[in-house]
C-alpha cells in the first residue's frame, strides 16, 4: 500500500494515538451504560433520533423537518429535542423554543425547526431531560432528537443515522468519526441527505419567487454550514453567477459580515437566515429547500413504531 504522505496526512497519522485513546474511552463509556452503571432514561412515548457518526454537516436537520411534518399528517403531536448547539444559553434547564426566541442563545438549528414547523422544540445539552419536558410539559405523543445519536443516556426506539462520507475513515481528532463504521451495523436506518431546491423566499417580505429568478445574474452567496461547497454548487446547477462567502459551520452572524462593496443579491441558507433577523435588508433571499424521504423508508418506519 502508499501512503501519501503530504503535510495533512502526516498530521492525520500523528493524532492517530489520541483516536486511540478516544476510541477506548469511548468503549468504556458505552460499557457502563450497558452495565447499568450509567443510566439510560426510557420514556412512554416513541423517541427518533436523527443523528451521525460524523462530524459536520450532513443534512441532518432537514430530515428532522420533513419526518415532523410526516407524523403531523397523521395527527400526531410531534416535539424535537435538541442540544442547541452554538446557542451561548449557561441555563442547565431545559428551553423551550418560540417566536421570541433567538438563535444566539438557543442555537440555529432548533431555531430553523420551530420557524418551519411550528411545533414544541426543547433545547437542553441533557437530551434526556429536554424529552421528559416535552412529554410532561406538552403531552407529545413522539418526539425527534436533531443529531444524539451518542447521547446514550437518552432512550431511543429509532435509531436514523444520516452519511454523506466518512472522510478518511479515522475517529476523531485524526479523522471525523464520532464512532468506528461498524456503528451503523446496530442502527435502524443509514441514509443520505437529498435536498430538493423549492424557491428563493425574499427575507424581509417573504415573497416566493422560482428558481430562476436569479438565472445568469451575479449573486452573493452566503453560508455558515457544514459543507459550504454543496450550497454554492446548488445555486452554481441553477445557472447563477456566484460571488462566494463561506463562513464556519454555526457562525454566528452580524450586520457587517454581509457588507459587500458589490450590491448584488445575498442569496443564503435557512439556516443561516434565522440568524440575521436582527439586520434583515432587501437584499437578502434564502433558498427554500426540502429534504425528499423515500416512500418506502417512511412506511418501514412507520412499522417499526
Amino acid at each position: 500500500m502508499t501512503i501519501d504522505l503530504n503535510t495533512s496526512n502526516i498530521a492525520h497519522y500523528l493524532l492517530l494515538p489520541l483516536s486511540a485513546v478516544f476510541y477506548l474511552l469511548s468503549l468504556v463509556r458505552k460499557g457502563l451504560y450497558r452495565m447499568g452503571l450509567f443510566t439510560t432514561h426510557q420514556f412512554s412515548v416513541p423517541v427518533i433520533v436523527v443523528g451521525n457518526i460524523t462530524v459536520g454537516g450532513t443534512g441532518k436537520t432537514p430530515i428532522v423537518i420533513a419526518l415532523v411534518e410526516h407524523f403531523k399528517q397523521q395527527g400526531k403531536k410531534v416535539g424535537v429535542v435538541s442540544r442547541g448547539y452554538g446557542g451561548k444559553s449557561k441555563d442547565s434547564a431545559s428551553q423551550l423554543v418560540d417566536e421570541n426566541s433567538r438563535a444566539e442563545r438557543v442555537g440555529d438549528e432548533p431555531m430553523l425547526i420551530y420557524q418551519q414547523t411550528q411545533v414544541p422544540v426543547m433545547v437542553n445539552k441533557n437530551r434526556a431531560q429536554a424529552v421528559q419536558d416535552l412529554i410532561t410539559q406538552h403531552g407529545v405523543d413522539i418526539v425527534i432528537s436533531d443529531d444524539g445519536l451518542q447521547h446514550y443516556g437518552m432512550g431511543r426506539t429509532v435509531e436514523i443515522c444520516v452519511e454523506n462520507g466518512f472522510g478518511n475513515g479515522f475517529l476523531l481528532p485524526a479523522g471525523p468519526l464520532r464512532e468506528p463504521k461498524k456503528r451503523l451495523k446496530s442502527v435502524d436506518f443509514v441514509m443520505q441527505s437529498t435536498l430538493k431546491p423549492m424557491a428563493f423566499i425574499h427575507l424581509k417580505t417573504q415573497q416566493k419567487q422560482p428558481l430562476d429568478y436569479f438565472q445568469g445574474q451575479t449573486c452573493h452567496a452566503v453560508a455558515g454550514i457544514g459543507k459550504p461547497r454543496k450550497f454554492f454548487s446548488t445555486l452554481t446547477d441553477l445557472d447563477i453567477h456566484l460571488i462566494c462567502h463561506p463562513f464556519k459551520d454555526h457562525h454566528a452572524f452580524v450586520a457587517q459580515d454581509l457588507n459587500f462593496k458589490e450590491t448584488h443579491p445575498i442569496l443564503m441558507t435557512a439556516k443561516d437566515c434565522v440568524k440575521c433577523t436582527p439586520f434583515i435588508d432587501e437584499n437578502m433571499w434564502v433558498l427554500q429547500v426540502e429534504a425528499q424521504l423515500d416512500e418506502d423508508f417512511l412506511q418501514q418506519l412507520d412499522a417499526k413504531l
